[in-house]
C-alpha cells in the first residue's frame, strides 16, 4: 500500500482552515499525481455531504461517490498532516487521506487505513512525523 503514497502526495504540517479546504486540497493531490480526473474533487465534496468521513482517532478519509468510478485513472493515495486539527462535523481532525481506488480497490486501502488508524501510538507518529517516509514507515509496519 505504502507504493500509493508518493513523498509528492504527503503534505506536512500544513495550515488549512476548512473541511472544504482540506478536501479541496487532498483532491487536488490526486490529481496532480495522475490518479483522478478534476471532476473527481467535487463527487469527493458530494460524498461529504452524503455521509461524512471521519473515521475517528482524527482521521478522515474522503474519496468520491461511486458515481464518480469514470474520473478515476489509477489507484491514488494523498495525505494532509494538520497538526493543529481542524473541525470536521463536530470532531478533530488532523490526518486527512484522500483516496481513489480503481476497480474497487478503494475498499481494500480503507480496510488498511483504518487499520492503521486503528492504533493510538500510529495516529500520534503520523500526526508528529517530520518527514515523508516516517509515514510511509508507519503504514508499512501496520500492513506488514
Amino acid at each position: 500500500m505504502s507504493e500509493l503514497f508518493s513523498n509528492d502526495n504527503i503534505y506536512l504540517n500544513q495550515s488549512i482552515g476548512t473541511q472544504e479546504e482540506a478536501i479541496e486540497q487532498a483532491g487536488q493531490a490526486l490529481v496532480k499525481s495522475g490518479a483522478v480526473t478534476e471532476g473527481y474533487i467535487q463527487a469527493m465534496k458530494e460524498r461529504e455531504q452524503l455521509v461524512s468521513t471521519f473515521m475517528g482517532n482524527g482521521l478522515a478519509i474522503p474519496h468520491g461517490t461511486d458515481e464518480a468510478k469514470t474520473e478515476v485513472i489509477q489507484s491514488g493515495l494523498s495525505l494532509i498532516q494538520i497538526p493543529e486539527g481542524i473541525d470536521w462535523d463536530g470532531e478533530t481532525v488532523k490526518v486527512v487521506v484522500g483516496i481513489a481506488g480503481k476497480d474497487g480497490e478503494h475498499l481494500d486501502l480503507l480496510s488498511k487505513i483504518a487499520i492503521t488508524f486503528s492504533e493510538e501510538e500510529n495516529v500520534e507518529r503520523i500526526v508528529n512525523a517530520q518527514s515523508a517516509e516516517e509515514i510511509k514507515q508507519v503504514f508499512e509496519e501496520a500492513d506488514a
